[in-house]
């Protein structure tokens, strides 16, 4: 029978669920059956404990120790790329099937969209051939000829930017991609699968909204922002997507992956571990924040971008081994920026 969304897990706007998998646990005693169970529904019991702990573990740190996990993050950052290298968040399986627009008959769909409308507006050939390029100071910049542009923000070592890469073989597609981190950057560009005729790397602060991108305003046809958003300071989030949603071109998407509220990682966070209310210092110093649907709702709308999707992915993970199960909640959204009227 069809899952009846209770409110506090109910798409926003009522669409229909994404392909978040297919495996339903519908008699419980099977638990240990599989790794992983999809759209798994939580009791009210749930919900309830996992308030209550969260609730007892919401007494921030003192604000000199908080101001220092933040001015130190680049160092946090650098450390854990330098310690872990390109041995971890492996699994990207469900990148494509969750964003399509990452994928090769995407990109290619809306080029051909893209020729056929530059065709029409123009009656001559020759110059429908050359497409005016978008001038960044003296009109030249990386990837400045391609006809489909995506930009991942927060890349890491290139968990996402490669699979792209070795998957969408379309010749007009350029993928650029920033860290804040440099040691994540330069493992990106040493990687052998790294192509400057089709990538380019470079580090950036997502946070610092006065800092340039190598590429100009209105650019972009995707943006990707996979477990990035929720590093960042919650005083900072609303700038950051701000300056982003500038980069897009009309009609271009915004794809965001992250962590969801009362996910297993925010239960397990032990006392003197929290910096504000939802937001958390690993043992490593970094930082991470959980959200609910609304408030990337608001961040995104308050950039001028419209919804497309904006859904909670509950999974239960189990360890068969310890016969353990793992609670997980992540979020999924898609905002698009409106096409330019008149």
């Amino acid at each position: 029978s069809a899952a009846s969304f209770p409110t506090w897990r109910r798409p926003i706007g009522g669409e229909k669920r994404p392909q978040f998998g297919t495996r339903f646990l519908t008699d419980p005693r099977q638990v240990f059956q599989h790794n992983a169970w999809d759209n798994v529904e939580w009791t009210e019991e749930q919900e309830t404990a996992a308030k209550k702990k969260v609730l007892e573990n919401n007494q921030p740190l003192p604000q000199e120790k908080q101001d220092e996990y933040d001015t130190r993050a680049n160092e946090y950052w650098n450390d854990f790329y330098t310690v872990h290298e390109n041995r971890f968040f492996k699994d990207r399986h469900w990148l494509f099937t969750e964003f399509p627009e990452l994928a090769p008959q995407f990109s290619l769909k809306q080029e051909s969209h893209l020729e056929e409308s530059e065709a029409a507006s123009t009656g001559d050939q020759e110059q429908s051939q050359e497409v005016e390029p978008i001038s960044l100071s003296d009109g030249n910049f990386p990837g400045s000829t391609a006809t489909y542009r995506i930009l991942e923000v927060g890349c890491g070592v290139g968990n996402t930017v490669f699979p792209i890469l070795k998957t969408n073989n379309d010749p007009g597609l350029f993928v650029y991609c920033c860290d804040f981190s440099n040691t994540a950057v330069e493992l990106v560009k040493t990687n052998p699968e790294y192509d400057p005729g089709r990538c380019f790397a470079f580090v950036h602060d997502l946070s610092d909204v006065e800092a340039n991108y190598p590429i100009p305003d209105g650019s972009l046809d995707v943006l990707v922002l996979i477990f990035v958003l929720s590093a960042l300071h919650p005083n900072k989030m609303q700038g950051s997507i701000s300056r982003l949603a500038r980069l897009l071109k009309p009609g271009g998407v915004m794809l965001l992956r992250d962590y969801g509220r009362y996910d297993m990682a925010q239960l397990r966070f032990k006392k003197g571990r929290c910096l504000s209310e939802n937001f958390y210092v690993r043992g490593d110093g970094t930082r991470v924040y959980f959200f609910t649907q609304d408030e990337l709702h608001e961040l995104f709308t308050a950039a001028g971008l419209e919804k497309v999707q904006n859904l909670v992915d509950r999974r239960l993970q189990v360890n068969r081994g310890k016969q353990l199960t793992m609670y997980r909640v992540w979020i999924q959204c898609k905002y698009r920026k409106p096409e330019s009227t008149g």
